[in-house]
């Protein structure tokens, strides 16, 4: 992909590529447990769009999916990694998905509860991640429950112990880590909602900007490059995204 220095400087003006990586989303983003680097699916991205800008990366890492919006958002970063959501929309300008990932409901083994429809019940405490993608889906979706905001996606399972509410709400494979983690959980069958896992920039940057990130992105997965990016990095419970128009 061809791109000309008026373009590179509308989408990184600073002279640098800089990304805001969400930590909170294990799928896409740890830290190396040796190193302590940030590691995962949106770095290797990242680092492919720096390349291809011919641009120095500079990563801008937050805890938690709301700080990251924020920050790309503010235009204090110029690309970021997001589940595609209308209220994120109104700051920033989405590609089409690269990775879908499902989203679960974890209980107590011996909790009443045995499908997702009965979760959405007077009485019942749902704690998710603060200004997490099931966060912004259930703030729409739940009519009865109570919503109850850990400050991370990672801190989910420890607030709904601590509280003792009734179902904690997040990406399956942190729910699934977490249930070995703590005694007697088990998560409920199948998946309440398929996030759409898509990259973004500031809404303020144009359409050229926001088309070449979108041909990007369809490379990336035309190519093979996240599908490798998922194997190496040993995720489960997520897929790439089909091709637009697919």
């Amino acid at each position: 992909m061809k791109i000309s220095a008026e373009l590179i400087k509308k989408i990184a003006p600073t002279g640098k590529l800089r990304a805001s990586i969400n930590l909170g989303n294990p799928i896409l983003a740890n830290r190396d447990p040796i190193t302590g680097e940030p590691v995962g699916v949106s770095i290797d991205l990242a680092t492919e769009f720096a390349k291809s800008l011919s641009l120095e990366l500079e990563l801008v890492v937050f805890d938690s999916a709301g700080k990251s919006v924020e920050a790309v958002t503010a235009e204090k970063a110029d690309i970021g990694f997001f589940a595609i959501d209308p209220l994120r929309g109104e700051g920033i300008t989405f590609t089409a998905p690269y990775v879908l990932i499902e989203g679960a409901y974890l209980v107590k083994q011996d909790s009443a509860l045995k499908a997702n429809d009965e979760v959405d019940v007077l009485g019942n405490r749902v704690v998710v991640g603060k200004g997490s993608a099931y966060d912004l889906y259930l703030s729409r979706e739940i009519k009865h429950a109570e919503i109850v905001r850990a400050p991370t996606s990672p801190t989910v399972v420890e607030l709904f112990m601590e509280l003792q509410c009734e179902v904690a709400a997040g990406v399956r494979q942190q729910l699934e880590a977490d249930s070995k983690r703590f005694a007697g959980l088990r998560l409920l069958p199948g998946r309440f909602m398929v996030i759409q896992q898509a990259m973004g920039l500031p809404l303020g940057r144009g359409t050229d900007a926001a088309t070449f990130l979108g041909q990007f992105v369809e490379a990336m997965k035309s190519s093979g490059f996240v599908e490798k990016a998922l194997q190496r990095h040993q995720i489960k419970g997520a897929s790439v995204a089909p091709a637009v128009g697919a």
